[in-house]
């Protein structure tokens, strides 16, 4: 079976690894090379670089869809997708007379659309996991092929994204080898269960310690390492990257109860949080107690 591989950034690197592996990758398809840094160097995708290492052909077409000949020319059976970063077309999608299987990082039919992630995680949920379905016109609505799970549990969105990028790996080689055996056990996605999630952006993570010590630690959680969870503290901006739930129940929201060599305790509507991680202004990332013995926060400080 021929195989060409879609996709972009770090996360779908061990997919491509492990069907290179498996079954050898025909071609690689990743988004052009893009601007990066202060100077702008033009600078590959991660799935580019790694297939480059690997000796595969790479396509970085600006417009995919202006290119279904090229596409079509490959000859291959099926095209597996992960990240990739543009919209298909029909015209592309009869390229495959196997079909285009993407990977998506959730339990369908919850969590369809550019930030299933976060999403799964600021919801509260205990599961998340890697669903290989058929690419449709439709966002994530293709019928399911294989699905993997795997706990949440404490993890941040970028340990989460590692494990779910691994998870990624097995489920592409399970499901080529279903596509191999032929005639694989095709799962409906019920619509009445779906949900849908946009991209995140900065402004979301602005954390308000009126809302409950539960919520703003999964926010935190969900934002860490990128694009942070945030607060101000004396008029200045202070990310926040990591941080448990704390026991102290006195205070005001906002208001820093402790601070310590455990980290920063503050109040929040409903109890309160023990920041564990954070940047100040103009600064790096450090442990909250490092910020601490600087003396730059105490009891009685308010955090906005």
């Amino acid at each position: 079976m021929k195989i060409v591989f879609a996709g972009s950034p770090y996360f779908a690197v061990p997919a491509l690894e492990a069907l290179n592996k498996a079954y050898g990758v025909a071609a690689v398809i990743t988004q052009p090379d893009k601007p990066q840094g202060r100077k702008q160097t033009l600078t590959p995708t991660f799935v580019k670089s790694r297939a480059e290492e690997l000796g595969i052909p790479v396509y970085d077409f600006e417009k995919i869809r202006e290119h279904a000949a090229e596409v079509r020319a490959l000859g291959a059976d099926i095209m597996i997708t992960c990240a990739y970063g543009q919209i298909l077309t029909q015209e592309i999608l009869d390229c495959f007379k196997g079909g285009v299987w993407n990977i998506h990082a959730s339990l369908l039919p919850k969590y369809r659309g550019a930030s299933p992630i976060q999403a799964a995680m600021l919801a509260g949920e205990k599961y998340t996991g890697i669903t290989v379905m058929k690419t449709e016109l439709s966002l994530d609505t293709g019928d399911m092929l294989c699905v993997e799970r795997c706990e949440i549990g404490d993890l941040t969105y970028g340990l989460l994204c590692e494990k779910l990028s691994r998870l990624g790996a097995v489920a592409a080689v399970k499901a080529v080898e279903l596509l191999k055996n032929g005639q694989p056990q095709l799962l409906i996605q019920d619509n009445s269960q779906a949900t849908y999630c946009k991209k995140i952006s900065k402004p979301q993570g602005k954390i308000d310690f009126s809302d409950s010590s539960a919520d703003i630690r999964r926010l935190i959680k969900a934002f860490s390492p990128e694009p942070a969870a945030f607060c101000t503290f004396n008029g200045a901006p202070l990310n926040v990257f990591d941080a448990d739930l704390a026991e102290e129940n006195q205070g005001k929201a906002g208001e820093v109860l402790c601070a310590d060599k455990r980290g920063i305790t503050v109040k929040c509507g409903k109890g309160a949080i023990l920041i564990t991680e954070l940047q100040p202004a103009g600064g790096k990332r450090m442990k909250a107690s490092d910020f601490v013995n600087g003396r730059k926060i105490k009891a009685g400080d308010i955090l906005e």
